[in-house]
């Protein structure tokens, strides 16, 4: 409970239905930095533009700065105050210029965002309310303006200088300093904008766009870390093309630029033409990055490129917005992912994530549509529903438009709205012209929040021919909704015989958009089984009468690779939850599937990596009404051990088959190799082998690959073999100096099974090399911690308080990354009444706590709602 003390001191909220558009506009905007760590002096000479009728100050936004002198039309002007951190000047008529001066201080930003210091470099974010950190203006999407740049800065010190679009001019001004001016002639708003300053190397390319142009790529690192850009180069130019192949869209400016640094809050930002990342997602080579890592950064490179139209070129009106440009381009980037590799794998990994993130979030007091009413920090709203559901959004009209109609959407998007800030409606709008579609119900995607939850059952008539399949949606209460509208849901069927195996018919796509439907089948010469939401065609939760017979017939029938893996997942599920409640269940059903897929020659080994994992500890528990995180591991090792006895002649000859040969390559098929070694081996350790720590120990040694040395550490960090101390101890001394390869050691450690893990985690925030100032090293050991289940809710609540501990001091420096990690503290409805109660405290004290940023205020305070 909040007491009306704490409710009284409650930060602003902002809604949707306010929304008004801007008084002043801000046409062109030229900005003059003398670049120092300690005090940068920032002048900004901004043209604006009165629009409409109205008599309202000019208010621009600003963040813990003072104005040093403030001049209009280049007179020093008195009619100026402060409401807060916002400017207000007074002004008559319809056009001025107006100039402002201010002191920041990067080496003192540990927020992160705005101009900040990291590695001895100067870099920006200003996504979403950053740049009002940097100089005063109306810091709102839907202000754009054209950005001159021009840099000043000790020439030692920061030998390059970056900026947004084009370079236009630089010199040496004899002092030891010198200067840099860049343009970018392309209306943004100013959440784009970018500055970087630093000791910098290049790798350097080009790439000929389709027109002819060549475009100048360029990724800046550390000298030492540029032999680690190769991958990320070699993606961006991938990217380019394809964008220009699948959406027709041509990148515009003459250089495209991108910058790797250590600290940043997010994974990277789209700036235009000068791309800023978290180094995580630039630097690979085999050595120090697993297959994981390679495919990470070609996504977000080719995610963050695909933001120049979607998100720069057409960007949003207002922060409610903000799936428009980011679900659209995950949508994008999971297109392009699925296009370099197993499209059947992409599907499934990207639903494991979605279910992983974003079905929990929208069960509990966080979830929100994905075009929320209203928020008190933005920075919160950066989410899997806003992300992830909202690619799958895209993708429901996606499929209801056909691939004709949804480009012919898309290109009228893009060319409607270049230049503009744009609305969810007004994508929706472009989708229906294009496919001749009507989405009036389908909107409801944007404005309702929770999953929903599809039943369907089959009845056959023996001897008729004819069956009847009968479908009903329901969505779960959420916050603020208790009552939902029936989704419009795009179901992909088809029916196999349950005696042959056969199709008994093609594939059908049908729209589900009431409460209740049934579908009758025809013609039909034996039992059929039914395959639904094929290809995860819909966001939902499938709820069905299909016995484990009929799992296991799928599993080994089914002709699309995602309803394959779906049957596999349902019949250990169902397994799984039936040892929970019940305290045992059959294990042979599970067993002779997966013995039929490793089996199985006609399967890509991916996939078949994929199929036999079982389902996480926290996705069994999502399928319980109160989780009890001891059965639930328990369930899930004896499943595992089960397995791997079973069958351990077939995880022995699954690894010694996928055992490489030849030096590492980046390759489909090399990936699936390493990935199938990788679960063999899990599965051999999980047999009992007496020689399953000795395998995986020569494995870890023998390794030149990151993906097979993390592999076997993770086999032998989760056992109890005197061989995980001495592997931990390698991997520190290997990778000491390396930060992105050490938060592996720290996070594997934090998601360990073993009993003692609370306790080693306490330890290693102990570590010397721990720190809270950095994002990623945060993530890494109590961002993962809090998702380790079993470690995190062990009874007693150590883990309660390790997490309250840690978010209260991290809240301190850098707010916005410690409220992403506070949600697992926000399931206490999940749990018994007494981890419930422990899980409470530690939301309360942090509510609690003196100077608590608007960002945990909001996720603690609605986590504790109701």
């Amino acid at each position: 409970m909040i007491d009306a003390q704490s409710a009284l001191a409650a930060p602003a909220i902002t809604r949707r239905e306010d929304y008004r558009p801007p008084d002043w506009l801000v046409p062109d905007i030229a900005l003059d930095f003398d670049l120092d760590p300690a005090a940068t002096r920032v002048t900004a000479m901004l043209d604006v533009v009165r629009d409409g009728a109205h008599d309202h100050p000019l208010r621009l936004d600003g963040d813990g700065q003072a104005p040093v002198r403030v001049l209009v039309d280049g007179v020093p002007h008195n009619d100026w105050r402060m409401d807060g951190d916002t400017l207000e000047i007074d002004l008559p008529g319809g056009e001025h210029r107006v100039e402002t001066e201010v002191v920041i201080h990067p080496d003192r930003n540990t927020q992160l965002m705005g101009l900040y210091a990291s590695g001895g470099n100067l870099c920006t974010q200003c996504e979403a309310e950053g740049f009002r950190r940097i100089t005063f203006f109306p810091d709102r999407p839907d202000v754009l303006a054209r950005y001159s740049v021009k840099m000043t800065a000790d020439r030692k010190r920061f030998p390059v200088l970056l900026a947004n679009g084009d370079p236009i001019a630089s010199g040496d001004l004899g002092d030891g300093r010198h200067w840099a001016e860049w343009r970018d002639p392309f209306p943004k708003p100013s959440y784009l904008f970018a500055l970087v300053a630093g000791d910098l190397a290049v790798n350097r390319a080009t790439f000929t766009t389709m027109s002819g142009r060549e475009v100048e790529l360029g990724i800046w690192v550390r000298e030492s870390d540029l032999p680690r850009t190769e991958h990320a180069l070699d993606a961006l130019k991938t990217a380019m093309a394809w964008d220009e192949r699948v959406y027709g869209r041509e990148y515009d400016l003459d250089v495209f630029n991108i910058v790797a640094v250590d600290d940043f809050n997010f994974g990277a930002m789209e700036n235009k033409g000068l791309n800023i990342f978290n180094s995580r997602y630039i630097l690979a080579n085999p050595d120090t990055a697993t297959d994981y890592d390679y495919d990470a950064i070609a996504a977000v490179v080719a995610h963050e490129y695909f933001h120049n139209w979607s998100g720069n070129r057409v960007t949003c009106r207002d922060w409610f917005q903000l799936s428009l440009k980011e679900g659209f381009t995950v949508f994008r980037d999971q297109g392009f992912s699925a296009d370099q590799g197993s499209a059947a794998v992409k599907r499934i990994e990207d639903v494991r994530t979605l279910r992983a993130s974003q079905f929990p979030e929208d069960a509990g007091p966080l979830a929100h549509p994905i075009r929320p009413d209203s928020y008190i920090e933005i920075s919160n709203f950066y989410t899997a529903t806003i992300y992830n559901k909202g690619a799958e959004v895209i993708r429901m009209m996606a499929t209801i438009l056909g691939a004709e109609g949804f480009r012919a959407g898309t290109d009228l998007y893009f060319d409607r709205y270049d230049g503009t800030a744009a609305t969810c409606d007004d994508f929706v709008r472009c989708m229906e012209f294009g496919g001749g579609v009507d989405l009036t119900q389908f909107r409801r995607w944007y404005s309702q929040a929770g999953t929903p939850r599809v039943s369907a059952a089959i009845d056959h008539e023996t001897g008729s021919g004819r069956a009847t399949l009968r479908l009903a949606q329901r969505t779960p209460p959420t916050p603020g909704q208790p009552e939902k509208e029936p989704f419009v849901l795009p179901l992909k069927l088809k029916l196999f015989g349950g005696e042959t195996g056969r199709a008994l018919g093609d594939e059908q796509l049908y729209m589900f958009d009431r409460a209740q439907s049934e579908i009758m089948f025809d013609g039909l010469t034996e039992r059929p089984v039914l395959s639904i939401n094929r290809g995860f065609s819909a966001p939902v939760i499938i709820e069905s009468d299909r016995s484990p017979d009929d799992l296991k017939f799928l599993s080994a029938h089914d002709d699309d690779p995602f309803a394959r893996y779906e049957a596999m997942q349902q019949l250990m599920l169902d397994t799984l939850v039936a040892s929970v409640t019940a305290g045992r269940a059959a294990h042979a059903p599970v067993i002779e599937a997966v013995r039929r897929t490793l089996e199985d020659p006609s399967l890509d080994r991916a996939f078949v990596a994929e199929a036999v994992l079982l389902p996480s500890d926290s996705f069994i528990g999502d399928q319980l009404a109160v989780v009890d995180p001891e059965s639930v591991f328990r369930a899930r090792e004896a499943l595992r051990q089960d397995l791997g006895k079973s069958l351990a002649d077939l995880w022995r000859s699954a690894y010694a088959d996928s055992s490489q040969a030849d030096a590492f390559v980046y390759s489909p098929p090399a990936k699936a190799a390493r990935r199938m070694r990788t679960v063999a081996l899990g599965y051999i350790a999980a047999s009992g082998g007496s020689d399953a720590a000795d395998i995986a120990f020569a494995q870890f040694e023998a390794a030149d690959n990151m993906t097979d040395r993390q592999g076997a550490l993770t086999t032998l960090v989760n056992g109890n073999s005197d061989k995980r101390v001495a592997a931990l101890d390698i991997f520190y001394n290997r990778y000491s100096g390396d930060a992105l390869v050490l938060d592996k050691w720290f996070q594997t450690q934090a998601l360990s099974m073993r009993d003692d893990t609370p306790m080693v985690v306490a330890e290693l925030a102990r570590h010397p090399d721990f720190s809270l100032a950095n994002p990623n090293r945060a993530r890494s050991l109590v961002g993962a911690f809090g998702v380790n289940q079993r470690a995190f809710h062990m009874a007693g609540g150590a883990g309660y308080r390790f997490l309250a501990d840690h978010l209260i001091a991290l809240d301190k420096l850098n707010p916005q990354t410690a409220a992403k990690l506070l949600p697992p503290l926000g399931r206490w409805r999940r749990f018994d009444e007494g981890r419930a109660r422990l899980m409470v405290a530690e939301l309360e004290r942090i509510l609690a706590t003196p100077g608590l940023s608007k960002d945990m205020f909001e996720q603690a305070s609605k986590s504790l709602d109701g």
